[in-house]
């Protein structure tokens, strides 16, 4: 039975599995980000970490247990000066999987595999703080006094046409309705007599 074999052997011997990590791990040291297919970029992404993990701490037994890993003394030379500085405060997850969909040849899943600390425009778009807007209605902004009182900057009125103010009219307008109304309330009492 098989029980507890989680390593995904990507239909490759040993051999062949970490040649093909180690070329594609260098391949993500220096080009911060590549294409490739889920299964393989979940393989590679156990197979990096601890190696940036362990690139935290610059000493040389840490560069010589890395290169044993990589094979390459230009990666491990990036890593240790380019990738550990910026991967310093942060607790591990250094790497981020982008599903793109599948390949048109075979249809496997592919995906874009990088570090997360070396996307610019993620990092741009992080580093710009949205407006915190709030949702209420205001009323709108009252006018200064001059404008409210009708008096220009000079001193005067404006001129007005000889139209009577609302208040006036609806001021006039209600005592007219109300001895309508009583006069015709008084009429209907006495045609009812």
């Amino acid at each position: 039975m098989r029980h507890q074999r989680v390593i995904n052997h990507l239909g490759r011997t040993s051999s062949h599995r970490k040649a093909m990590l180690a070329n594609m791990a260098v391949s993500l040291i220096m080009n911060k980000r590549i294409t490739t297919t889920t299964a393989k970029a979940k393989a590679l992404r156990s197979y990096i970490e601890p190696l940036i993990t362990r690139s935290k701490e610059d000493t040389t037994h840490s560069r010589r247990m890395v290169f044993r890993y990589l094979q390459d003394k230009k990666a491990v030379t990036e890593l240790f000066r380019e990738i550990s500085p910026k991967v310093a405060e942060r607790p591990g997850g250094y790497t981020r999987i982008l599903r793109t969909g599948n390949r048109l040849g075979d249809n496997a899943e592919m995906c874009i595999i990088e570090l997360v600390d070396f996307n610019e425009a993620r990092l741009a778009a992080e580093t710009k703080p949205a407006k915190a807007t709030t949702r209420r209605r205001r009323s709108p902004k009252k006018k200064p006094a001059a404008a409210e009182t009708g008096v220009t900057e000079s001193g005067s009125r404006p001129e007005t046409k000889d139209v009577a103010s609302a208040g006036e009219v609806t001021d006039t307008a209600k005592s007219d309705e109300g001895n309508n109304a009583g006069s015709s309330a008084g009429e209907n009492e006495n045609k009812a007599e």
